[in-house]
């Protein structure tokens, strides 16, 4: 009886012991509650040493559940992350409106220019739907290049386009065996899809595969490099469909802009993408669009203008203006009232590009923050028509060896 009772003593004193050190060797747990939900979460008992993922998503109002999702009172790591949403991705588009959607947040309303969701989602970057179209009618499958298909099935009720929805596009129903390979091996650049292995395809996916540069961070001063995990990668090879990697090895910012195929003007390669293509370029107007093409609108002359048009601009005159909120995302300039500065065709603002007082324009570059100068075509002694607008038209003059 002695030996039982030392036996369950020594038990207890182990059993305590043991639930001591256990106990020790949970982390201290830090409390957080951001304003957006007043709950209180335990995800900076783990991750404090995260950076903060953009200044305009601070930690101390979003926290990290409302975006990420995850058991948010959970101090079990395998707990905590098991209701996330999207892994560590949550802007992947299977889970974006539950993650980023919200009429106050990137779900909203057109006209306050909170429609991001629906814009990507409809976007060529997203649907893929030129390149289906064009596959499929290469190769017999549907009699026009009007689009059938994209990558996930969409619907826009609301289209300035005409194109009211896309179907969902399954290669395995193909009966083109082209058709079929470029299902299995093409399909790798679109948001929805996990990128190619190697560090040159380094990205993620949906938002953040544009937005996100590096680790946990969000950014609008997107590089060229990010754009071309996707751009001037290699060429897709449409007698075998595969993708035929680049074989060179770029020294010079120029050849690893583009590849050497054709020429190229200085500010093509100097400035960076985002420099010259607009949101809705880049991320869709939230109408569906046969093809790349269809969406770009920047010209030459929106910035240079003609022979007898000036650039388009804006003198800002309301605090509440779209350039201020975009200027305050990367604050590369310090924008005023009165302030004119550079406008598309479509009115979308270059809140980068300042018209000066002397009728000359001083951009600078949203990720080199370099400054540049130029004036416009307009009584500078050019001879060009001011019709034509082609790159190759504009080369004949002013490309770069």
């Amino acid at each position: 009886m002695n030996k039982l009772i030392t036996f369950a003593a020594g038990f207890l004193l182990l059993s305590l012991a043991l639930a001591w050190w256990l106990d020790a060797r949970q982390p201290l747990a830090v409390e957080m509650i951001p304003s957006l939900s007043g709950q209180p979460e335990y995800c900076l008992t783990c991750h404090a040493d995260l950076s903060e993922i953009s200044s305009s998503h601070p930690v101390e109002v979003f926290g990290c559940v409302s975006c990420h999702g995850g058991e948010r009172l959970a101090l079990d790591a395998d707990l905590a992350h098991s209701t996330m949403r999207g892994g560590a991705n949550p802007s992947d588009l299977s889970v974006v409106e539950s993650s980023c959607g919200g009429s106050n947040c990137h779900s909203g309303s057109e006209a306050e220019g909170r429609d991001h969701i629906q814009r990507v989602m409809t976007s060529i970057q997203s649907t893929y739907a030129g390149a289906i179209a064009s596959i499929r009618y290469t190769f017999g499958a549907q009699l026009d290049l009007n689009p059938i298909f994209g990558i996930k099935p969409i619907i826009d009720a609301q289209t300035r386009t005409g194109i009211t929805a896309l179907g969902a596009f399954d290669p395995a129903s193909e009966s083109h065996p082209s058709i079929q390979q470029f299902g299995e091996n093409c399909l790798t650049c679109h948001l929805n899809a996990d990128p190619l292995e190697g560090s040159a395809y380094a990205r993620q996916t949906g938002c953040a595969a544009c937005h996100s540069t590096a680790g946990h961070t969000f950014t609008t001063a997107i590089p060229y490099t990010q754009c071309n995990t996707c751009h001037n990668r290699g060429n897709y090879d449409l007698r075998t469909m595969n993708f035929v990697e680049r074989g060179d090895q770029p020294v010079k910012r120029i050849d690893d802009y583009y590849q050497p195929i054709a020429q190229f003007t200085q500010c093509e390669y100097t400035l960076d993408c985002v420099d010259c293509h607009t949101r809705k370029e880049a991320m869709g107007d939230g109408d569906i669009h046969a093809n790349q093409k269809d969406i770009e609108y920047v010209q030459c002359k929106t910035c240079h203008g003609t022979p007898t048009e000036a650039p388009l601009t804006k003198t800002l005159t309301d605090p509440d203006e779209l350039a201020f909120r975009l200027a305050l995302l990367n604050p590369v300039v310090d924008l005023q009232i009165g302030d004119t500065i550079l406008i598309s065709e479509q009115g979308e603002p270059f809140w980068n590009v300042r018209h000066l007082p002397d009728g000359s324009f001083e951009m600078v570059g949203k990720v080199t923050r370099q400054y540049f100068t130029f004036r416009p075509v307009m009584e500078s002694g050019c001879t060009q028509s001011g019709e034509d607008q082609s790159s190759a038209y504009c080369h004949g003059c002013h490309a770069v060896e």
